[in-house]
């Protein structure tokens, strides 16, 4: 049997302490499957005294990762600080100059680093890997990189953060408002730190940046991103989108198409009998599009501290074996700053509005879609009490640019009160 893989683990949070619990409790068994023995050389965390729940006196301690990432007895460093930025990206930046393999679950530093710290790992033979830093216990990354080689990937979609779908499902079983069910999911301790990082959508959005560069062979660009988060979702839309066969889910959204790359992070409803409209809780879920496979569905825990050292320890099991590949599949010189389209493809939009209700308000309306090309398939207006009306309207497929035209045409109808809810409608 070959020689130990040492690890330094910078970071012992609830993921961190995952991870040593993992090697120490099941040693054996990654013994066996590695080929070789797992140990842990040196750890690092702001504090030493946090009872972490698992036995750290076995291990070198450093209170700075950068010198973690340097020491000598360790051959992987296993980032788990977190930031986009600052101590996090440093100590990567120093592992790789000083020779050892690094494994992340930090999204956030590879959505905004991620190329330049590519091409830093290659230049220094080393490599980058980060199953963790995406949907948590779903082994996707493994199964675009390997397992989906053969394919050309078509489309990538799915619910990519926990807790925004622990909201939205949450409003829809107790009818609570969104209000009602942040404060709630933050009690809890579902949401960041930064609480927008979840509900606008922007830690959902690193997950899919990463995705598309490998499925599409293109630099990381999370910029390109088209961003909306779930705050203006309302438990009136999620009740008129249930009365209609749908729910309504942050989705991600990736494809190549003639015009560019692109990318979304946005509320869409989807059909209450699909795979993804059955979602509950905080489970993720993602949609992977090849052109020899077809559809495959990835379904499981997107966080917590057993699904994400899991994946964390994939990695070092696959860097143990000598398995070792491109950070987003493909050499840096292959990956292309792929041109970002902002239109997306076509497709059927939920519309809620309010009217003012008086005679031919409805016809106003419908006039002004249509001479913007929007093709109405369902419409429907609820009982009120109010001077205005709540109007649901479902098109037919439209393109983004006929629907922008539209809803900058309904103020002027005159009998339109408030701005316009449009959601897309994905069908999967």
């Amino acid at each position: 049997m070959s020689d130990p893989l040492r690890l330094g683990i910078a970071g012992l949070g609830t993921v961190g302490a995952g991870v040593v619990k993992i090697v120490r409790q099941k040693a054996a068994l990654l013994s066996a499957r590695a080929g070789r023995e797992i140990t842990i050389s040196a750890v690092s965390a702001r504090s030493r005294d946090k009872d972490r729940g698992v036995p750290l006196n076995d291990y070198a301690w450093e209170d700075d990762p950068v010198a973690l990432a340097k020491r000598d007895d360790i051959d992987v460093f296993v980032e788990l600080v977190g930031g986009e930025d600052g101590p996090a990206k440093d100590a990567v930046e120093a592992a790789l100059t000083s020779g050892k393999d690094v494994i992340t679950a930090n999204k956030a530093m590879l959505a905004m680093h991620g190329h330049a710290l590519a091409e830093l790992a290659e230049a220094q033979g080393r490599v980058i890997r980060f199953e963790a830093a995406v949907a948590g216990g779903i082994p996707v990354i493994k199964a675009l990189t390997e397992g989906l080689a053969g394919n050309d990937i078509t489309r990538i979609m799915g619910v990519m953060n926990g807790s925004c779908n622990y909201i939205l499902t949450r409003m829809e079983s107790a009818g609570l408002t969104y209000e009602e069910v942040f404060a709630e999911a933050d009690g809890l301790g579902y949401l960041e730190a930064d609480p927008q990082l979840d509900v606008g959508g922007i830690d959902a959005a690193h997950k899919l940046a990463l995705l598309s560069s490998i499925a599409f062979g293109t630099q990381v660009n999370f910029a390109g991103i088209a961003l909306e988060g779930i705050e203006n979702v309302t438990i009136e839309d999620i009740k008129h989108a249930a009365d209609m066969g749908f729910k309504i889910k942050l989705l991600g959204s990736t494809q190549m198409t003639a015009r560019g790359l692109e990318q979304s992070m946005a509320p869409c409803l989807v059909p209450a009998t699909s795979p993804l409209g059955q979602l509950d809780g905080g489970t993720n879920m993602i949609v992977l599009e090849g052109d020899q496979v077809g559809q495959i569905v990835l379904r499981g825990p997107g966080a917590g501290e057993g699904p994400t050292a899991s994946a964390v320890l994939s990695d070092v099991v696959d860097l143990a074996r000598g398995i070792r590949l491109p950070v987003f599949g493909q050499p840096c010189a292959n990956l292309v700053a792929a041109k970002v389209a902002s239109a997306a493809k076509p497709a059927p939009y939920y519309l809620r509005m309010a009217l003012q209700d008086k005679p031919g308000a409805l016809a106003k309306v419908a006039t002004a879609l249509g001479d913007a090309g929007v093709s109405i398939d369902r419409m429907r207006q609820y009982d009120h009490s109010e001077p205005t009306a709540p109007v649901l309207i479902v098109t037919h497929t439209v393109s983004s640019d006929a629907l922008a035209k539209a809803l900058s045409a309904l103020p002027g109808t005159g009998v339109v009160t408030g701005t316009p809810v449009a959601l897309r409608i994905e069908q999967v």
